[in-house]
């Protein structure tokens, strides 16, 4: 009797040791997550600011004026701060949004010049297609189905990026550029 529960201890404590190896194994056999590093660097912060001659007000208000006229829905404005949205569809499948928001802020004491901070981001969506199938018995005919089909179709998140080309900066700082040197903002 006592052979016999030595045996059952050894074979269990071999099992489970060989069941520990192997799922070690299967764990090392597993592709190695991949690490990304730091996505920021804070080299330079000339890519999303510009100095204009304005106070923060007035330079939040070109900026507004300039993403109105770039097709953009402004989703909140108040005085040193404007967000604005776009929607952009490039094939029949897929869909971009890109968020802008610019905050303003003084930069000399006497607040005549700003600081604009302008971020943009771009969310990409991708049409995903579901279909759906059920059957139709019907029990008095006998084992009769109908086949029913339906599909669904849904837009789907699939990234999201902070834009980062200088070009992009460039071209908006331009333009609310142009909306302050031909707005009327003088009586404020």
């Amino acid at each position: 009797m006592k052979i016999k529960a030595t045996k059952n201890r050894w074979r269990t404590w071999t099992c489970s040791g060989v069941l520990c190896g192997v799922m070690l194994l299967a764990g090392c056999a597993a592709p190695a997550l991949p690490h990304y590093g730091p996505q920021e660097n804070f080299a330079s912060v000339a890519t999303y600011s510009r100095l204009f001659d304005a106070p923060p007000k007035h330079t939040c208000e070109a900026a507004r004026r300039a993403l109105l006229s770039q097709g953009y829905l402004i989703q909140g404005a108040a005085p040193e701060q404007v967000e604005g949205t776009k929607h952009f569809q490039p094939d029949a499948e897929s869909h971009l949004q890109v968020m802008i928001r610019v905050v303003c802020v003084p930069e000399a004491a006497s607040g005549h010049i700003s600081l604009g901070f302008v971020t943009a981001v771009q969310d990409r969506f991708t049409l995903k297609k579901v279909s759906n199938s059920a059957s139709l018995g019907v029990g008095a005919i006998g084992s009769v189905s109908l086949p029913m089909t339906a599909g669904s179709e849904a837009m789907i998140k699939v990234g999201s990026e902070t834009i980062a080309e200088a070009a992009f900066y460039d071209s908006f700082f331009d333009l609310v550029r142009r909306f302050l040197a031909t707005g009327d903002f003088a009586q404020e």
